[in-house]
């Protein structure tokens, strides 16, 4: 069954004035149809969007260092961006035993200031004696051991271990002490 109504009715889409079958119909054409439908598209992402945009200027933003310098105790968050690493590198401090911390709840991990701060200077020590190894040519790197006495790594390390000689680090490097080496070797 067709219609033989004629109806005039005006575009929503292009605001022209056309003749259509039906009463409901909203665009002249085809064209103006899918035209339309993409344009409701693109402000339905653009609405989205604005409003992800929002929530987030919403959102907390995290404490500055200024504001961490005043607390006394800090979570794991506060503790990486007051030293500047990642949430993962600070439970590797504490479960390394460099960091000392405590789980007053099941999922809350908190740290003492003064714990962060004697860790740091404890570190600041190290990295003092470890560049006075880098001045003194009294050290071996596993590297050197290894063309100089012709062993492979694993061997040289089953060695250290057996004879209990100390190993200082250097960043990814161990270094042996030259004189305890010659003496184990020559």
């Amino acid at each position: 069954m067709s219609s033989n109504i004629q109806v005039t009715r005006i575009c929503q889409h292009c605001n022209k004035e056309f003749i259509a079958k039906t009463t409901v119909t909203k665009f002249c054409s085809e064209l103006c149809g899918k035209r339309n439908y993409k344009l409701r598209q693109k402000q339905t992402k653009i609405a989205k969007s604005e409003i992800e945009t929002q929530v987030i200027r919403n959102e907390k933003t995290l404490p500055s260092s200024k504001d961490l310098a005043n607390k006394e105790f800090l979570s794991v968050t506060e503790v990486g961006l007051l030293i500047g690493c990642s949430r993962q590198n600070v439970y590797k401090l504490i479960n390394s035993g460099k960091l000392i911390a405590s789980n007053p709840l099941e999922r809350k991990t908190i740290i003492k200031r003064n714990d962060v701060d004697q860790m740091l200077k404890e570190n600041e020590i190290n990295n003092r004696s470890q560049s006075l190894i880098d001045e003194t040519p009294e050290y071996y790197s596993m590297q050197e051991i290894e063309v100089k006495y012709n062993m492979s790594e694993k061997a040289i390390y089953e060695l250290i271990k057996r004879n209990k000689i100390e190993k200082v680090k250097r960043g990814r490097y161990s270094l042996v002490s030259k004189k305890e080496i010659d003496k184990l070797l020559s």
